[in-house]
């Protein structure tokens, strides 16, 4: 789940400066701030008592957000030492030890070398999506030599995907979609500050830039995908992302994820490229989906950095060659 990453801490802990870490309270008995060491061992522990496999990750993470550093630098400081605990940092913990996703107390989520600014209303981009990325450049790069394709990203949600292209691929012309006025929002905001020149428009991708039919090199998407009736077992996916960006549409939940490529048929031209991200268990049901719409010349299935298979890559009929 989490975005970010980072070495582990050491373990081990002194019961006074766990108790004090804890409360976020002063150790009375050595009349000093808790040690900035203590404090995050204490975090990692609480925060693995709360069922965090990526515990030593979040407590150094959350530590230095609140510190206003870098995360090779908390590390830096915690082997130091004489570090104080930073104002607020036990507040945080509690929060995160309640299941509060990890991006929404920093306020960023990181995504292919870009910084990108989320919170409560957009989905939390993930390490997977990094794969459709590199994927979607690859089909830009074979399709043009100059790199002056047109890309269309359906589903946009907080942007990760489209200002990614854009910042790898600066010649693109890039074109995103989102139907939540809220992920909409994140998106802006992100493009906005990143400076990137990417058009974010609000509407339903369903029905999206009816004046580029036919004339798109390249559609990303990262849509819906879980089946309607498979609430996720994480509390930060299932209390936390907005469910317009989760849920399929359909028992199998392949519904909107097959509505988006029946709008990216119509949007590419001839030899286009889609580039689609899916549940580790879709790919075959997806990949017999595409062929049997005729619209397709081939499709074929990407695992992730993991392994799993992910990304469909598909390619639009009336290629020339």
């Amino acid at each position: 789940m989490t975005a970010s990453t980072a070495g582990g801490l050491g373990d081990g802990s002194g019961e006074g400066a766990r108790e004090s870490a804890r409360h976020g309270a002063r150790d009375g008995a050595r009349g000093g701030a808790t040690a900035l060491r203590d404090a995050v061992r204490e975090a990692t522990h609480r925060l693995a008592e709360a069922g965090i496999a990526s515990a030593p990750v979040d407590a150094l993470v959350l530590a230095a957000h609140t510190l206003g550093v870098e995360v090779a630098e908390a590390r830096r400081l915690l082997v130091l030492g004489g570090v104080q605990v930073p104002p607020g940092y036990a507040a945080l913990v509690a929060e995160r030890a309640r299941r509060v996703p990890l991006q929404h107390l920093t306020g960023e989520a990181h995504f292919r070398g870009l910084t990108l600014r989320v919170g409560p209303g957009v989905f939390i981009p993930r390490p997977e999506t990094e794969t459709l990325v590199s994927l979607a450049l690859t089909a830009v790069d074979e399709i043009v030599c100059d790199g002056a394709a047109s890309v269309v990203d359906l589903c946009a949600g907080s942007g990760a995907i489209a200002l990614s292209l854009k910042a790898e691929r600066p010649t693109l012309t890039v074109r995103a979609i989102e139907v939540d006025p809220l992920a909409h929002g994140w998106a802006v905001a992100n493009r906005d500050r990143l400076g990137l020149d990417v058009a974010v428009d609000l509407g339903d991708a369903r029905t999206a830039y009816p004046d580029l039919v036919g004339a798109v090199d390249v559609v990303t998407c990262n849509p819906p995908y879980i089946p309607d009736d498979q609430v996720p077992v994480d509390p930060e996916v299932r209390d936390h992302d907005p469910e317009l960006a989760l849920y399929g549409g359909s028992a199998d939940g392949l519904a909107l994820p097959l509505a988006m490529a029946a709008r990216a048929a119509e949007l590419l031209g001839p030899g286009g490229t889609l580039v689609m991200e899916h549940a580790d268990v879709q790919g075959p049901a997806l990949l017999r989906a595409l062929v049997a719409t005729d619209a397709w010349s081939e499709a074929v299935d990407h695992a992730d950095l993991t392994g799993r298979p992910r990304v469909v890559v598909a390619r639009r009929k009336g290629a020339t060659g």
